[in-house]
């Protein structure tokens, strides 16, 4: 039987914004969408080994910070998308678990999972790239298929949500196109927290040395004060 490892980009000890509390951050290769906004293009490619850990080495990580966590802290994995190394991630939460450490997920959904990942998340903290087909595939270069899948399964498990949104001028920054969010939401059960993420350009240099045409480099950042305001939208 082959040992199971996970080909791990990088492993943030103190993160503040992804989950609830203080967080571990694991931060998985590999992408299966190539979103026009993408900020780690270096996490895009599967084939590119960063560090190869087995579960229980990134669990003894994990261990070393476990003091910090506090009531509400833990453990989020991220990526690229965590989805795409389901073994690995599988056995890593179970290990998680039995230490009781909170668990979150990071994901845009956009993997057909196994259903028995999800038993062992706390939170999933979606990132929703569009509410419709056309604008999904624009922005991802993917149809929304395995999204909806994603999102009916964390639905019938009764999942904690976060909802995610990045925010680009031009493409989805109107009143209009927060309000059809506000609406996708509504439909959702179990949503805790509902986020507006202003895009940014500094990812440009990254795809400067990677080799990689920046698809948006003609779009600026966008407006943070404009982004709090849609915010408030969704408040309302």
């Amino acid at each position: 039987m082959n040992k199971i490892v996970g080909n791990i980009s990088s492993i943030e000890t103190t993160g503040f914004v992804d989950g609830p509390g203080v967080r571990v951050v694991v931060f998985l290769q590999g992408c299966p969408l190539r979103c026009l906004y993408c900020h780690n293009p270096e996490n895009l490619n599967m084939n590119v080994n960063k560090n190869l850990m087995t579960p229980q080495e990134v669990l003894d990580k994990i261990l070393r910070y476990k003091n910090y966590f506090g009531k509400n802290g833990g453990v989020t994995f991220s990526g690229g998308e965590p989805l795409l190394q389901q073994d690995f991630l599988l056995e890593t939460l179970k290990l998680c678990k039995k230490h009781n450490i909170n668990t979150a997920l990071d994901t845009a959904g956009s993997v057909i999972v196994k259903n028995e990942i999800l038993d062992f998340v706390d939170t999933v903290i979606l990132d929703v790239k569009a509410v419709n087909d056309n604008q999904y595939l624009q922005l991802t270069g993917q149809k929304m298929h395995n999204f909806n899948i994603f999102l009916q399964l964390c639905q019938q498990k009764n999942k904690n949500l976060w909802i995610r949104q990045v925010i680009v001028p031009g493409i989805n920054d109107s009143e209009q196109s927060v309000l059809k969010l506000k609406e996708f939401v509504k439909k959702l059960t179990n949503v805790q927290k509902i986020e507006l993420l202003p895009y940014h350009d500094m990812a440009k240099d990254k795809y400067a040395k990677l080799g990689m045409e920046y698809m948006l480099k003609n779009v600026p950042s966008m407006d943070k004060t404009k982004c709090k305001q849609l915010q408030k939208l969704l408040n309302d």
